[in-house]
């Protein structure tokens, strides 16, 4: 396993990190979770902005991205904005907009990451890239799949292509239709985190792939998706029993 660094740093050693999601649609709830989140010590927490119901304007983004970090102190942030195809919320914002709000957070240092998917356009893909780099923000290229799981050549090849595009991580999440298809998506995760340079996250969603939460880590996966407050995809155990359960499984992995 590759881990991910934030400020030249792993996120966590000899395991996956945990991330928890805040799913606030207000200010004032998105503080409330990460109050609580901060408490469960997870190793990131993920802003999925497109929950929010200010996302566009841009200065109560900046605003809100800057309290959360008072309310969780020493907490990675990682910004998300999930599209609607990819199973995110709607949002009063087109795409230009979309790139615009990226591309502020990374200028102020908001955050320390960003999540874009590798299906949006390839300019805004490129500008969001730029704005990453330029500020020192980790880039997260990422693809879902909410339907089925695709095959294995087609899921390395998403993981290529997110190294293709300037990936500093590259993140691949799809829903299983039986076991097999869980253990697609492990196959995938090995052979790719054995041939990439960058880190791997991956999961299969849903109660099926809830396993591969656990033992992700074990075929390379970097990064685990726990709940701390409320789930932000189908399948997310919750984050106590997470950070025990890879407890118990990785060190005897990594022996």
């Amino acid at each position: 396993m590759k881990p991910i660094l934030v400020g030249g740093q792993p996120l966590a050693t000899g395991r996956s990190a945990v991330c928890a999601p805040l799913v606030g649609r207000t200010r004032e709830a998105l503080l409330a979770e990460a109050a609580a989140l901060a408490a469960l010590g997870p190793d990131l927490i993920e802003w999925r902005v497109d929950f929010f119901e200010g996302i566009a304007q841009a200065q109560q983004v900046l605003d809100v991205a800057a309290a959360l970090r008072r309310a969780a102190p020493g907490l990675p942030i990682l910004f998300t904005r999930r599209s609607v195809r990819e199973g995110g919320e709607p949002i009063a914002l087109d795409e230009p907009g979309v790139v615009a709000i990226y591309a502020a957070v990374c200028a102020a240092a908001a955050v320390d990451m960003v999540d874009f998917e590798m299906a949006n356009a390839p300019a805004d893909v490129q500008a969001v890239r730029e704005a990453a780099q330029r500020h020192g923000v980790g880039l997260v290229l990422s693809f879902h799949d909410f339907q089925e799981t695709p095959p294995l050549e087609v899921l390395n090849q998403r993981f290529r292509q997110a190294e293709a595009l300037g990936a500093d991580v590259a993140k691949v999440a799809v829903m299983p239709r039986g076991m097999a298809d869980v253990l697609t998506l492990l196959r995938a995760t090995l052979q790719s985190s054995e041939a990439l340079s960058i880190p791997l996250v991956s999961m299969a969603m849903g109660a099926e792939g809830a396993v591969s939460r656990v033992c992700g880590g074990a075929f390379g996966s970097a990064l685990s998706f726990g709940v701390g407050v409320a789930p932000s995809a189908p399948g997310q155990l919750p984050l106590a029993g997470l950070k025990a359960a890879l407890a118990l499984l990785q060190p005897a992995h990594v022996r």
